[in-house]
């Protein structure tokens, strides 16, 4: 049995009226058209609903029965596109973002806040990972969106271009290194090295240029607020990309750029699986970290 909405309110409109002209003309319908639409409900269902007389209409037993049931259907109905209008319009819905740290605490969180702002009724997530759980997160389903770099497996998804994120040196300020305008690679060969762990983007970065990729290090830590501790308390010092930078505002430290001819960057990209369409409240975000990546250029 297939029964339509025009059916149902239909029915509900006749119950309500008890009069086929003044139900046909509350749903926009002439009258013929009308006593059709209840006919055709009847004959769907199987049973009469309405006894009908020159002067009343006046529902079956079925007919009585039926009635709340359609009324209960309707307001499913009603719910269910109004929750759909909600969410195209944002103002309900959910978005879930997977972002490496850095990002997460340098450049996400004033465009949460101005989403937030404008789509208040939307739930917001924020994963903070490393590269390869960022990626994972996106694949499975957990996050609508990546902001990361590339993962040495990208099968089912998708990437957008952000920035490319050029390296600096963090250094102690009594460091001979400090006052330089710039420092080539080549001359940190020799210099303990605080490093990442090899599964940080910032590490796999470093590993795709020839003289970077050879550095040994003396320590490899998996956070950056770890980094700043150990080159503060002079064990080393670190090469980390510019989104970074805000760490490592100490004080007792210094930040040097790479001279020119060592093009050291971390390519970064808005991640989501293929062939999988957002919902309206996520692609809303996505596209508004397109807007804002003038910001990283």
């Amino acid at each position: 049995m297939n029964l339509s909405s025009r059916q149902l309110r239909a029915f509900v409109a006749l119950v309500q009226e008890r009069h086929f002209t003044k139900a046909a003309e509350r749903c926009h319908q002439t009258q013929p058209a009308f006593s059709a639409l209840i006919k055709s409900l009847e004959e769907a269902m199987g049973v009469r609903l309405f006894d009908r007389t020159t002067r009343r209409v006046e529902l079956t037993p079925e007919g009585r029965l039926f009635n709340v049931s359609a009324l209960r259907l309707l307001n499913d109905m009603d719910a269910v596109m109004g929750d759909l209008k909600d969410h195209v319009a944002k103002r309900r819905g959910r978005v879930s973002v997977a972002a490496l740290p850095s990002l997460a605490a340098g450049w996400l969180p004033a465009i949460y806040a101005q989403f937030h702002a404008e789509f208040p009724g939307v739930h917001l997530q924020l994963h903070d990972a490393l590269l390869e759980p960022c990626l994972d997160l996106v694949r499975r389903g957990f996050a609508d969106i990546a902001v990361a770099a590339r993962g040495q497996d990208m099968t089912g998804l998708m990437v957008q271009p952000l920035c490319e994120d050029a390296f600096f040196v963090v250094c102690r300020r009594d460091d001979t290194l400090a006052s330089r305008a710039s420092i080539d690679l080549a001359e940190l060969k020799s210099r303990p090295i605080i490093q990442l762990g090899k599964g940080s983007s910032i590490r796999q970065s470093l590993a795709g240029n020839p003289v970077s990729a050879r550095f040994d290090s003396l320590l490899e830590v998996d956070h950056l607020a770890t980094v700043t501790g150990l080159v503060v308390a002079g064990l080393g010092v670190s090469l980390v990309p510019a989104m970074t930078l805000f760490h490592f505002q100490h004080p007792e430290l210094s930040i040097v750029p790479l001279s020119a001819k060592d093009t050291v960057k971390r390519s970064l990209f808005l991640i989501r699986r293929k062939e999988k369409t957002l919902s309206s409240a996520a692609q809303a975000f996505y596209d508004l970290l397109l807007e804002q990546r003038k910001q990283l250029q």
